[in-house]
């Protein structure tokens, strides 16, 4: 998804707690959707807490997110965000013009 750390979701945890974070990707594997947020108020800080849930689209252009309550699928769904944070900063890197770099 282009653009997605532009939009935000409000989570409420299980203790009622609500967190604002920002969508970081929507990224599908195999025939399953996720969604990848970060809470806004960890944005500054050096140690970032990703909520990784599954992402399900609605025909009103409403969407469900679900826990992931099987560890294999968690590991797999993780996995497959921090290769897609991988490939956006080689892609980052590979688009900047490091000729006119001046150490």
């Amino acid at each position: 998804m282009s653009n997605a750390e532009e939009f935000t979701v409000t989570l409420t945890l299980d203790n009622d707690e609500e967190i604002e974070c920002a969508v970081l990707n929507i990224f599908k594997v195999q025939d399953t959707e996720y969604i990848a947020l970060i809470p806004l108020e960890d944005e500054e800080s050096d140690e970032e807490t990703v909520f990784i849930y599954r992402y399900i689209k609605k025909a009103d252009d409403e969407a469900e997110l679900l826990n992931i309550e099987d560890e294999k699928e968690y590991e797999i769904a993780n996995k497959a965000h921090e290769e897609l944070l991988d490939a956006q900063d080689l892609e980052m890197l590979s688009s900047s013009d490091w000729r006119n770099y001046k150490a």
